[in-house]
């Protein structure tokens, strides 16, 4: 819009517009001997400067002044150009056709330049137009986009109170609604009202009509199928989200700590980080204790414990091979039972090794509204007098007795973390959408669609696992490394938001002020 703008003003130049007082066309040009312009031929020329609103007077000056007039002047002072003026000593006013002429060709090139700035002038202020347009389109377009995202919650919220009331009819439309505003490649409270909205969905389906009592439970539990896609969507979480690898930072630190100048170590893995492939976090333990200052272990085992026996196998069949390079003798054994059938024999401690026991993201599927099943668990960790028991959850309160109340805790838990990967990835980027809708939304779907034994996805706040840690028999042991765990952070590279806090002896990563993941660490 700007160029064009100075284009036309350039152009009404050349058309000879007496406003001007010049014809800049080529051919007007070529016709006149260099310097001389069409001015030169008439001596009542009018000289018209225009100046900026920046200068003393706001207003824009407007100055004309006459070649004759200039010519005869008694004045010594020159006029911008810088020329030199000359007393005039005859009656008539005629002065030398040296000097006329050198005045003559000050007050031109004055002309052209002044028509130049001026112009160029014009050019800014209407380039400053346009971005403030743009800007203001910018502003109006967040303004909607706020007003929108206003009006998404309020039918979010809306659908989960005709949920929780059995209002099939009015859920239905709603959801409906919902369906046209939450878009799968939309802004991040789009693309996370989008998982709600299939959670809601599948709910309503299960819900007896009005008047009728209890809940249909699902057919099956999408806990326990592990899809070559929901696999990949935990790669994608692990590699680019920091959640699970600090986890395993924090640890990895404390098992460091617990294994100082021991030779004969245990480590009783439950879970085994989801079966996530390779076994990242006891690669990165192996190469600490192959490089510490003491000399390392001369026996380390490794018990995983969980219902994927063949890819545990696997795992450990890498780590044996990456043990055997860094000089460690590494012992792997699978124990195949979920953690609420877990037995005490089913875990062998020989007698003088040292027990560390590791649980990622595991526990909070074993609490149950009855807290049998936890208690039942911790009380067979409690048996094997671990040196330290590290324990990493999600710290948000997904485990309330109310649907409406999880359900509003998980949609700020969840928008803080879509929010965070719309910070990290482009919009259209497809590992986002498989992390989204192959990881997060599968946990999602469980807290707000499941109830009973399906429910699974059962976080509670670190406040709420100190007391039933506290009630089982383990001791806190508080977690010092707050710097380092900041450092780490740091050296990740992960975008700006993210942060690590400690309360209590734990630590807790968080994107911009809200909890994430928090690691604690006890003892019996």
């Amino acid at each position: 819009m700007a160029r064009s703008l100075l284009s036309n003003e350039f152009n009404n130049i050349g058309t000879g517009n007496p406003m001007s007082g010049l014809d800049l066309s080529l051919s007007a040009m070529a016709s006149y001997p260099y310097p001389y312009f069409p001015m030169l031929d008439n001596t009542s020329s009018t000289l018209i400067l225009q100046f900026p609103e920046e200068t003393r007077d706001p207003k824009r000056m407007r100055r004309t002044v006459s070649v004759a007039d200039s010519v005869e002047s008694n004045s010594s002072s020159s006029f911008y150009s810088g020329g030199s003026s000359s007393n005039s000593t005859d009656s008539s006013g005629m002065m030398s056709r040296n000097n006329s002429f050198s005045s003559l060709n000050s007050l031109q090139r004055l002309h052209f330049r002044d028509h130049l700035w001026t112009y160029t002038q014009k050019y800014l202020a209407a380039e400053g137009i346009e971005e403030e347009a743009a800007s203001d389109e910018e502003m109006r377009n967040e303004e909607d986009g706020s007003a929108n995202g206003m009006r998404l919650v309020q039918l979010l919220v809306a659908c989960a109170e005709a949920v929780a009331c059995r209002d099939k009819t009015h859920a239905s439309a709603l959801l409906s609604e919902l369906r046209s505003s939450a878009l799968v490649f939309g802004s991040s409270f789009q693309r996370v009202a989008s998982c709600f909205v299939q959670g809601l969905a599948d709910r309503l389906s299960l819900l007896q009509p009005l008047g009728a009592v209890g809940f249909v439970a699902p057919t099956m539990n999408i806990m326990d199928v592990a899809s070559d896609k929901k696999e990949e969507a935990l790669s994608l979480v692990y590699e680019i989200c920091p959640h699970i690898q600090f986890g395993h930072f924090v640890a990895n630190s404390s098992i460091l700590e617990a294994f100082e100048g021991e030779s004969n170590v245990h480590v009783v893995d439950l879970g085994m980080t989801l079966g996530l492939p390779h076994g990242h976090q006891w690669r990165r333990l192996i190469q600490s204790l192959a490089t510490r200052a003491a000399k390392p272990p001369t026996r380390l085992r490794i018990t995983g414990v969980g219902l994927c026996v063949d890819r545990f196998r696997v795992i450990g069949h890498e780590l044996q091979e990456h043990a055997k390079d860094l000089g460690i003798n590494l012992e792997f054994s699978v124990v195949e039972s979920n953690l609420e059938n877990l037995r005490p024999q089913d875990i062998k401690v020989q007698d003088g090794e040292v027990l560390v026991v590791n649980s990622i993201l595991q526990l909070h599927c074993v609490v149950k509204e009855s807290r049998g099943a936890l208690n039942s668990v911790l009380q067979i960790i409690h048996e094997l007098s671990p040196k330290v028991l590290v324990l990493v959850e999600q710290d948000s309160s997904h485990n309330g007795p109310f649907f409406l109340g999880r359900f509003m805790e998980a949609l700020h838990y969840y928008s803080a973390i879509f929010d965070s990967l719309d910070a990290m990835l482009p919009k259209y980027d497809t590992r986002r959408a498989k992390m989204e809708q192959f990881y997060f939304a599968e946990e999602i779907k469980n807290i707000v669609s499941c109830e009973g034994p399906a429910r699974v996805e059962r976080h509670e706040r670190v406040d709420q696992w100190r007391r039933r840690m506290s009630r089982a028999g383990f001791q806190a042991a508080p977690i010092k490394m707050i710097a380092h765990a900041k450092q780490w952070l740091g050296k990740t590279k992960v975008c700006d938001g993210y942060t690590v806090v400690e309360g209590k002896g734990c630590l807790v990563l968080g994107w911009k002020s809200k909890p994430i993941i928090a690691v604690s660490c006890w003892k019996c």
